[in-house]
């Protein structure tokens, strides 16, 4: 297959060994993938945390079938098709109350610049166009285009882009091993770390800020719990000074945390949320921006002819993507999904936290169906000791992903406890037989 394998610059992967060793899906279903030799995999990542009602799922296979027969394509500027406002009312119905307008994009990372430029945008409309900063935090990950790249704070990320946008500055993150380490849920320390962001208003003038931009549950980098009392002591800075808040739940929406949104599961509501992943399930590409009315209705001035807000995509709102998604909230509903990983997360937390006593964790972090297990570097060798476990997880029947020293698991909500059971079993060898 060597020939056939080279034409593919493979994302987020190491090409080198991958081509080397490769591993291939050929076929999925429920909780699991099948490679192309017929071995089953279970999924303990659903996907690339976007497969939330598993694999497969019929009513959504079905509706992307029909749409593509009946059309396949409309165009989304100066025109429309229902499926388009059906979909936009409905993920407005799941979303925290005042956050009632729908502005889709294709990924979380269009998402983030869509969320971005809403808010620049916005404050210029009402007469603050000096508010042009926008803050994120140390270790955040808001998607790979300039603008989610800039706020974002992954350094592998950033480093080989240059400078990126200007006028960006990162609160601290949240990560504190010495006093969190193993905490089951919410961590009890660090609320105090959102007042990093009073320090930036103190160095830049809260007035030229726009907006602050965190995930609820910082995925990406290794799954970061917020800490107890930090997101709303965030909201109560932001309102302070007249910034918008703007929660990146490309992750924690659509039930990861056991309620429809995190802002819901933490209860605070930022002016902004950006979603992806699982609001198709991950069958086709798609995200949204999910808007507070007061911002929407800011913009809606002017003559009635002019666009009031200059951006979009080709292929926003897309009639498979439409379907597929009010199929998946249609799944979601019919399951009860959105929040069933409230009713499994002490169980999944129970098993998961039985791995602490195995060779070099050194923390583990849970909220929800979402876990990671940090691991202490190998000397000399940073991120190859969670890569060997993702190998030997693989060889064994287990899908996890990894970042830097972190293993992170984000089940689908189908599953049963006899596949979180397998999924601690088989980590447990893993993290036993790699030194």
């Amino acid at each position: 297959m060597t020939a056939s394998l080279d034409a593919y610059w493979m994302p987020f992967t190491a090409n080198r060994q991958f081509k080397k060793q490769p591993r291939m899906l050929a076929k999925a279903e429920g909780m699991h993938y099948w490679t192309p030799e017929g071995r089953q995999v279970l999924d303990g990542v659903a996907g690339l945390w976007c497969v939330n009602a598993g694999h497969a799922r019929p009513k959504i296979v079905q509706a992307i079938a029909e749409q593509a027969a009946e059309m396949d394509f409309a165009p989304p500027f100066q025109m429309a098709h229902p499926k388009a406002f059906e979909l936009a009312e409905a993920v407005a119905k799941l979303a925290p109350e005042g956050l009632n307008k729908v502005f889709f994009t294709n990924s979380g990372s269009e998402s983030v610049d869509t969320a971005l430029k809403i808010a620049l945008a916005y404050h210029r409309a009402r007469g603050e166009g000096h508010r042009t900063r926008l803050i994120g935090r140390e270790r955040g990950y808001h998607g790979v285009n300039f603008g989610g790249m800039s706020v974002g704070g992954m350094v592998g990320n950033r480093k080989m882009f240059g400078t990126m946008l200007g006028g960006v500055d990162h609160i601290r993150h949240t990560h504190d091993p010495a006093r969190n380490a193993f905490s089951k849920g919410q961590p009890a320390h660090g609320a105090e770390l959102a007042d990093d962001l009073e320090r930036l208003c103190g160095l830049h003038d809260a007035s030229t800020i726009a907006a602050v931009i965190v995930e609820p549950v910082a995925g990406s980098t290794g799954v970061l719990i917020p800490p107890q009392g930090y997101l709303q002591r965030l909201r109560e800075i932001c309102d302070r000074h007249g910034i918008l808040l703007i929660f990146d739940e490309v992750i924690t929406g659509f039930g990861r945390t056991g309620t429809a949104f995190g802002a819901e599961r933490f209860g605070v509501t930022p002016d902004l949320i950006t979603c992806a992943k699982g609001l198709t399930n991950g069958a086709v590409p798609m995200g949204a921006v999910i808007a507070k009315q007061s911002i929407y209705d800011t913009f809606m001035a002017g003559p009635e002819h002019l666009i009031e807000f200059a951006h979009g995509y080709t292929y926003s709102a897309h009639p498979l993507a439409c379907a597929a998604g009010l199929a998946t909230l249609e799944t979601y509903a019919d399951d009860g999904l959105l929040t069933r990983a409230a009713s499994l997360e002490a169980y999944f937390a129970e098993k998961l936290h039985t791995l602490r006593d195995c060779p070099h964790v050194i923390d583990i972090r849970n909220i929800g169906l979402v876990g990671g297990i940090e691991m202490a570097s190998r000397p000399g060798a940073p991120a190859l000791r969670a890569y060997d476990v993702f190998l030997d997880c693989f060889k064994e029947g287990l899908l996890i992903r990894t970042t830097g020293d972190t293993i992170a698991l984000s089940p689908p909500l189908i599953i049963q406890t006899e596949h979180i059971d397998q999924i601690v079993a088989t980590l447990r060898q893993a993290l036993q037989r790699v030194a």
